[in-house]
């Protein structure tokens, strides 16, 4: 089984790994938290728009997809900062145009004929350097932003009609959450891809949410589960030849499933 770390690929695959895993616990536990799992969809979908841009300018992809997936971002907190319970329609219509965007780009890009199921399902034995040193650069932006405005986001996901009368910005936190949770989706296209992005975000910090009493210990705990499934998954993915990252959410699923049982049974 060790005899697999010989190998780069797997190498860089395990680093960009740990590197997404702590990002999504972090940005999944706020988004579990503020309820914005459908927004957070929206985001992920719409960012293959950048994608198909980037490709069509011939830009790095993380690029066009980060500014694709900010924009998109600021829109939806915009559309949704005063009513998040009526937006279906407008964040479906957003989630369906960017990738129809990303398509259209990709077919009027003269020649290009890679895969694109990676971009939606994942292909995380394929990250590059760069992508590791955007997931690094991402993790040290998270944690910072994070440790130093953690009162007022904690504030403003648990009770923002509270935090408004304490004097803190609520647009300027709502809007940051999103945004967090935007560069999070780009980062995680190359480990599960955009399809499956959500269920990274949102499965281990379910599981989470059973063991911890505050945000702050769920973040921990998410990223910890989340690295958890993602190596997991990437061995299964080498030894059978599938999909990183199908094999990724189907760990993620089956441990929570069990955890899930166990406790019942338990009761």
């Amino acid at each position: 089984m060790l005899e697999i770390l010989e190998y780069d690929f797997i190498q860089n695959a395990l680093i960009a790994g740990v590197l997404i895993s702590i990002a999504a616990g972090i940005i999944g536990s706020l988004v579990v938290v503020n309820k914005i799992t459908f927004l957070t969809g929206g985001i992920a979908h719409s960012s293959y728009g950048g994608i198909g841009l980037a490709i069509y300018l011939g830009l790095p992809v993380l690029f066009g997809a980060t500014v694709f997936a900010i924009i998109t971002a600021v829109i939806i907190a915009i559309l949704t900062l005063n009513n998040r319970t009526r937006v279906d329609a407008l964040i479906g219509m957003m989630w369906a145009f960017g990738m129809a965007i990303g398509i259209v780009f990709v077919d009027l890009t003269p020649g290009y004929n890679v895969d694109l199921l990676s971009y939606l399902f994942g292909s995380i034995i394929a990250v590059s350097s760069d992508d590791i040193l955007y997931m690094g650069i991402l993790d040290i932006f998270i944690i910072s932003i994070i440790g130093i405005f953690y009162k007022e986001i904690l504030a403003v996901s648990y009770d923002s009609e509270f935090a408004k009368l304490r004097g803190i910005n609520v647009k300027f936190f709502y809007t940051l959450i999103l945004i967090l949770a935007a560069l999070c989706v780009v980062a995680a296209i190359k480990a599960v891809g955009l399809i499956l992005v959500i269920a990274l975000l949102t499965i281990p910090t379910y599981l989470a949410e059973t063991f911890a009493n505050k945000l702050s210990t769920m973040m921990v705990l998410s990223s910890i589960l989340a690295t958890i499934f993602t190596v997991l998954g990437l061995v299964i993915s080498y030894l059978y030849d599938i999909s990183s990252g199908a094999s990724i959410i189907i760990v993620a699923v089956v441990i929570l499933s069990i955890v899930k049982l166990f406790k019942l049974i338990k009761k």
